[in-house]
């Protein structure tokens, strides 16, 4: 076997085997010159010159990047494998075991540990956005394929079942080579809903069984009581989210239609989900009344379903005369399909709510206990109760955000309609605004009338609240998420969605209202609007059906665009101080909704790492956080993987809970430090974005023309179609500038700033190296900042920056992003006191695969995009022809370049 310290030997092995079959593939079907191309490490010649068609030069390229990043997931899954195995169980970053291990040996106690695992909350919310092209049919081809390369790594395997798969993958192959690679009619609601609910049904279930199996396993290996480990109620509390049907923020096809039928289905696939689960237990619960006499408690409870369940109990109960265990659970199946269908109005017949079925559940379980069944409970009730719980009859909690100014809007209208004179709320000072609101608010007495059309936008809020309040008089509220203001730069936003609520029925619900604060300016203005917020007096009255929580969502994109990744990161960093802060003085505890994506430059990052950058008091036992687009897929597209990254969530929360008890202070003379990077780095950032023609020039040198009428996803990627920088959407201004190899949104302040530290606070810079090993925010965002960096690619760039035509223009800007460039590598390189080549030499070892075949890419992408502006006929035949290919050229690029938006 290879050194576990060298794994790049075995990564090389698989990365050629996987080239190998792939180049057969082509061969056998008549591709030799495609094959050629995909083995050679350097493709000969330039491709003009190539007798290949572009298009499949493009596909080729896309399918060789996605086979690296599976070969690269694969490797890291058996390296933490053999970490296990070599090193100990507690040496891979971010699992429970990890977890358990440090508390160990701090001397916390197995049931101060159980009290922290039970108390985490875990809320991944699934959101589609225009970076994931791919098809869910290539999604699937990808999870087969995975799981033939896992198959491989079985060392008992003989000779010939390595050909059999061998040829599996070869066959499976062809079978991607066929399949269109992208959407070439744009996606919409429907189609990225399908896409989540895929996930939330098929691999989050699968996930949550090994990720418990896995908390299990290692709380018995590090020596702890297993008696303790066995309720479902020991473990995480890990439910989902969604945006794909709610989500309405500059999205005009999230109608209120849209949101009822996403909830409906919602709810009839938890039901499926639960009713797979209950048929499993069902088949498997033959235990024999006769041997084992089932107390009395079981039998009341047969004959009291039975009764209430008429004449369709009895053939159930006739089943299986002899095992009442079974006959039960067949009477909770009858009962649940009646749920399902809503024909029996017999309130009895079917399930209210979920915790209708938990209770008899726990009938269930304790008459089992009572006979002396525990093994039997944990094995196969301990699932169905843990499926009910995650998921409920829900499924996903699905969220409703829509944009403050679309609420000023539909105010103005109702205004209009109900009488008033002075209609134009967007422009009345602050103070009038949220006077008048809470003047309405405290009237209890609604404006509106249903029966009155008010306008687009304001009709558009009232039918999709009215949709909630129905969903919720039939079914409950456990299906709905928050209503979050976007764009929240006052305590009238937050008031305006009270006011909707009150003229909908729906104040009395616990339906939270959530700031989301997005820019820099917004981030600093929050916890004054919170506080203003909490104390309220609508606020306070449904404080207690609100359990004195609150959420607050933090933007990373925007935050970013804004003011540049060191500003952004630090800023929200200082907001989770101080938002805790407030919530802590009104009595309120704060959970943070983190509106991440896949790149630094919107708050990606591993999980742990992430976790662990936190401020210290400000996690409060829970982390609900974005999973954007192409992020699903790579995340949690395979399952071994998705429980690593669901493992890092929840045990990262549960260090959290157990630090937080120890009230470790923060470092005042980094946070000094901090202050200033994020200052001068901001200043340096806005000096280039407000530089006279920078617009242009980012118009010129990315392909951001190309990404707005692109059709990866179905949300506009501008908010009302303004061509300014202000209303372009934070995702496609990250992935424009990735795909151009610039990737500015990454890194740039951060080289001047480290340069102005250090010449004019050497002591400072001193204290920051040493920060920088033992402060895990900054050493968290000076790998990742280094990350783009790498990413980044000079020679690459001049390429891009020279679609600007204009000479002058073109220099001015290049010379301003390729002096910081350069100086963020060596900066950081310094602090770190080592070369990013011998500390990063994954990243590099990735990149060394790839660089070659993505320049090709880049050179086509570059040639496609001049022919493509060059024609002034924006519907012609031929224009559109281009921008598929173009639309291609992203997808492949993006797949070379992992992670771009």
């Amino acid at each position: 076997m290879q050194s576990i310290k060298d794994p790049f030997q075995k990564i090389a092995q698989d990365r050629k085997f996987i080239i190998e079959c792939y180049g057969e593939m082509l061969t056998r079907i008549q591709e030799e010159k495609v094959a050629a191309q995909i083995i050679q490490s350097e493709p000969e010649g330039s491709w003009e010159s190539s007798e290949i068609p572009i298009e499949k030069t493009i596909q080729s390229l896309s399918i060789y990047f996605q086979l690296m990043t599976l070969v690269e997931e694969n490797a890291a899954t058996q390296y933490r494998r053999k970490l296990e195995d070599r090193e100990s169980i507690a040496s891979i970053r971010g699992s429970w075991a990890e977890a358990l291990s440090i508390w160990k040996s701090q001397g916390v106690s197995e049931d101060e540990m159980l009290k922290a695992i039970s108390a985490t909350s875990v809320n991944p919310v699934l959101t589609a956005h225009p970076t994931e092209a791919k098809r869910i049919t290539v999604i699937e081809i990808h999870r087969e394929l995975y799981l033939l390369l896992v198959q491989r790594e079985n060392p008992s395997l003989s000779q010939l079942e390595q050909l059999a798969i061998r040829e599996k993958i070869i066959q499976l192959l062809e079978r991607w080579w066929r399949t269109g690679e992208i959407y070439l009619e744009k996606p919409d609601i429907r189609d990225e809903r399908a896409n989540v609910i895929h996930y939330l049904s098929k691999v989050f279930p699968m996930v949550i069984q090994r990720s418990d199996q896995q908390l299990k396993n290692s709380w018995i290996a590090l020596g702890f009581d297993p008696k303790k480990i066995k309720d479902v109620d020991a473990f995480p509390k890990i439910k989902f989210g969604s945006w794909v049907g709610g989500d309405r923020d500059g999205h005009p096809f999230v109608t209120p239609s849209v949101t009822q039928e996403t909830l409906l289905i919602h709810r009839k696939t938890a039901l499926g989900l639960i009713r797979e689960e209950l048929m499993v237990l069902a088949k498997k619960l033959s235990i024999s009344g006769i041997t084992n006499p089932p107390p009395a408690q079981l039998q009341e409870a047969i004959a009291q379903k039975s009764r209430t369940l008429g004449e369709s109990a009895t053939t159930a109960i006739k089943r299986n005369p002899i095992e009442p265990w079974r006959q039960f659970v067949n009477l909770i199946i009858l009962q649940l399909e009646n749920t399902v269908s809503e024909k029996n109005a017999d309130s009895g017949a079917y399930f209210k709510s979920a915790q209708a079925l938990e209770t008899d559940l726990a009938v269930l379980k304790e008459s089992l206990l009572q006979n002396g069944m525990a093994m039997i409970v944990e094995d196969l009730i301990f699932p169905v109760e843990r499926a009910l719980k995650c998921f409920g009859f829900h499924l996903a909690k699905l969220d409703i955000r829509q944009n403050s100014a679309f609420h000023d809007k539909a105010i103005s209208q109702i205004l209009a309609g109900a009488g008033y004179t002075n209609v134009d709320f967007a422009n009345w000072a602050e103070e009038e605004r949220a006077e008048f609101l809470s003047e309405l608010l405290s009237r209890q007495t609604p404006i509106t009338d249903i029966t009155i059309s008010y306008g687009a936008e304001a009709d558009n809020i009232l039918d999709c609240y009215r949709v909630v309040r129905q969903h919720i008089n039939a079914y409950g509220s456990a299906g709905i998420g928050s209503f979050i203001v976007s764009m929240t730069r006052s305590l009238s936003d937050l008031l305006a969605v009270y006011f909707f609520m009150q003229e909908t029925q729906l104040l009395q619900t616990d339906i939270r209202v959530v700031p989301l604060f997005e820019t820099i300016e917004d981030l600093q203005h929050g916890p004054v609007i919170l506080e203003q917020f909490l104390q309220h007096p609508i606020t306070q009255l449904r404080a207690g059906k609100l359990h004195r929580q609150q959420e607050v969502m933090l933007g990373y994109s925007d935050s970013n665009k804004d003011g540049g990744t060191i500003a952004s990161k630090w800023n929200l960093y200082k907001a989770e101080q101080s938002l805790s802060e407030v919530g802590r003085r009104n009595n309120f505890e704060v959970h943070f909704f983190h509106g991440t994506g896949g790149t630094i430059s919107r708050g990606g990052g591993k999980y742990h790492r992430f976790l662990e950058s936190m401020p210290k008091n400000s996690v409060n036992g829970s982390i609900k956080i974005t999973v954007q687009g192409e992020s699903v897929a790579q995340l949690f597209g395979n399952p071994l993987t998705a429980t690593h990254n669901i493992n890092a969530l929840a045990s990262g929360v549960a260090r959290h809970i157990v630090t937080s008890k120890k009230g470790t202070a923060e470092n005042g003379t980094a946070s000094t430090t901090m202050e200033f990077l994020a200052e001068r780095s901001f200043r340096h950032y806005r000096e280039l974005i407000e530089t006279p023609g920078f617009i242009n020039f980012y118009g010129k040198a990315t392909s951001i023309d190309v990404l707005e009428r692109s059709k990866i996803g179905s949300r506009p990627a501008r908010r009302t179609g303004t061509r300014t920088l202000n209303d372009l959407r934070a995702i496609p201004w990250v992935f424009s500038w990735n795909l151009s190899r610039i990737s500015l949104t990454g890194w740039y302040g951060l080289g001047q700033a480290l340069l102005e530290l250090k010449t004019e606070k050497p002591d400072a810079f001193r204290e920051l190296k040493r920060s920088a090993i033992d402060w895990s925010f900054l050493k968290f965002l000076l790998i990742q900042t280094e990350t783009n960096l790498i990413l980044a690619n000079d020679a690459v760039m001049n390429w891009y920056a020279a679609l600007d035509e204009n000479e002058s223009e073109r220099n001015l800007f290049m010379q301003k992003i390729l002096n910081d460039y350069r100086n963020g590598l060596a900066m950081i390189e310094e602090v770190f006191d080592e070369p990013a080549a011998s500390r990063r030499d994954g990243q590099y070892d990735n990149l060394k695969w790839r660089e070659s075949k993505l320049r090709l890419l880049h050179q086509l992408h570059i040639h496609y995009l001049k022919e493509w502006r060059a024609i002034p006929d924006e519907s012609s035949a031929e224009k559109e022809k281009l921008l598929t290919t173009l639309l291609s050229l992203v997808n492949a690029l993006s797949s070379g370049l992992k992670n771009t938006g």
